[in-house]
């Protein structure tokens, strides 16, 4: 509806009118605390605190020193480049596995599909400190046990960025599976069988007619991946050393250890970049309804 129906009764236009307050209360009360993250950032002096001057928004009590920080500091430049060779490496991994398995589970052959996708699903589900805990137990074990006995490796994956790398791609399938699956809910499978029918092969089926119609979702799943990723900070505590340092534990550390305004700085431009991702993935969204004939809302 554009608006209340003339022959509305008044309960209809009361609820109508106080859903969207309550929308907007509930939206508000989400974005405020992050809000107020974007103006402290420009804070001229090193506190975490409005000052006097930027409350009477005086042009002295701003300044971008916080963001020229993290543009030149050694420490902040190490963490920035260890989490964009991560978070890539991490999320083209997930979207390779995620989309097989969100494949494999869409056939209806497949037996005990629910229960396979409650286990893929479940770092979702489970609390981040048991899984990180979980993967430093096993990531730390110099063998790999087998029904024919213990295979010895020559290294752990602990301290390593391979370690850190699988452990944050392990977070970041879920979220390939449920975005590709939800797009092969509306897929015809007709098509497939007609290209099967025409000579084309399954690699060449799914590339040219599944891939291209799938694409959406596979696309906004690896985003959720990435972001997943790029701010993950429990697991890479447990699994990572301070070689492989990321942003997130870059930020982590100077509110514990040494208070740097630079993470107001740091935040802000990873709220930005998180906007954006969001942004497109709303495109993608929109794409993906309209090629399966869905009029975008």
């Amino acid at each position: 509806m554009s608006g209340v129906p003339i022959y509305a009764t008044t309960g209809q236009r009361i609820w109508y009118y106080g859903f969207r307050v309550i929308c907007g209360l509930i939206f508000f009360f989400l974005i405020a605390p992050i809000l107020v993250i974007i103006p402290l950032s420009f804070n001229a002096q090193d506190f975490f605190t409005f000052t006097p001057e930027m409350l009477a928004f005086d042009p002295e009590g701003y300044s971008t020193k916080h963001y020229e920080d993290f543009f030149s500091n050694s420490d902040w430049q190490l963490a920035l480049r260890n989490s964009l060779k991560i978070a890539p490496v991490a999320t083209l991994i997930s979207v390779s596995l995620g989309t097989l398995a969100a494949i494999g589970l869409s056939q209806s052959h497949v037996p005990f599909r629910r229960g396979i996708m409650a286990i893929l699903i479940s770092p979702m589900i489970v609390p981040l400190i048991i899984s990180a805990t979980g993967m430093y137990f096993f990531y730390s074990n110099p063998y790999i046990p087998t029904p024919f006995g213990k295979i010895e490796l020559p290294f752990t994956l602990t301290g390593t960025y391979i370690g850190v790398v699988l452990a944050h791609a392990a977070l970041g399938i879920p979220f390939v599976i449920i975005t590709v699956t939800a797009t092969l809910v509306g897929f015809d499978r007709s098509l497939t069988r007609a290209a099967a029918n025409m000579g084309a092969g399954p690699v060449t089926t799914f590339f040219k007619v599944q891939m291209p119609l799938i694409l959406p979702g596979v696309v906004s799943g690896g985003l959720f991946a990435f972001i997943t990723s790029f701010d993950e900070v429990v697991v890479v505590l447990f699994v990572g050393s301070a070689g492989q340092k990321t942003l997130p534990w870059q930020m982590f550390t100077g509110l514990r250890e040494q208070i740097s305004p630079t993470i107001l700085a740091v935040a802000t431009i990873l709220i930005a970049v998180s906007v954006v991702l969001l942004f497109v993935v709303e495109l993608l969204r929109r794409r993906s309804e309209r090629l399966r004939g869905i009029t975008p809302s």
